[in-house]
């Protein structure tokens, strides 16, 4: 009875849909990830051939170079584009969780926690958040132990 009582309050992972809880919280964009990234290196790679084939054949001219100056420049800011998004979303995270312990605590969180242990700590459920909060704080648990120790799974389905 008591059992019955467990999975009307906390559902088990499993009957939420979240058995992969502890991998499946990595998502892909597919426009980026398979499509914008690799096309990127590709057209790098391309154009370096083109490059080294012309070097060596003497047939070199300013179009190769600036294609290949081009090519590279495009490598940089499909790389830079993801990672300034990343941190952004890191920023909101912050800023999310920080008010979350607040409006739970009336404090917010411990300077202690690095935005890694935020990120993890952001898949705790309200009645585990704090405590979890305090142990990352006071034991400098690392975002994987943070992420095995949440029981009430909350997934963060808005984050790439």
């Amino acid at each position: 009875m008591i059992e019955d009582v467990k999975n009307v309050v906390a559902p088990s992972l499993e009957t939420q849909g979240y058995k992969e809880k502890r991998s499946g919280f990595r998502r892909l964009d597919w426009s980026y990830h398979f499509v914008a990234a690799p096309l990127a290196i590709v057209v790098l790679i391309f154009l370096t051939i083109e490059l080294f084939r012309g070097l060596g054949q003497r047939e070199m001219s300013n179009l190769d170079w600036l294609l290949f100056i081009l090519a590279v420049c495009l490598v940089f800011a499909v790389a830079c584009i993801r990672r300034y998004a990343t941190k952004t979303q890191d920023r909101m995270i912050r800023i999310e969780e920080n008010f979350r312990h607040y409006r739970l605590t009336g404090r917010t969180l411990d300077p202690r926690i690095s935005i890694s242990q935020i990120i993890a700590l952001r898949y705790a459920g309200d009645d585990e958040f704090p405590a979890l909060c305090e142990r990352a704080a006071t034991d400098g648990m690392s975002p994987t132990t943070i992420r095995s120790a949440v029981m009430n799974w909350r997934p963060d389905t808005m984050r790439i």
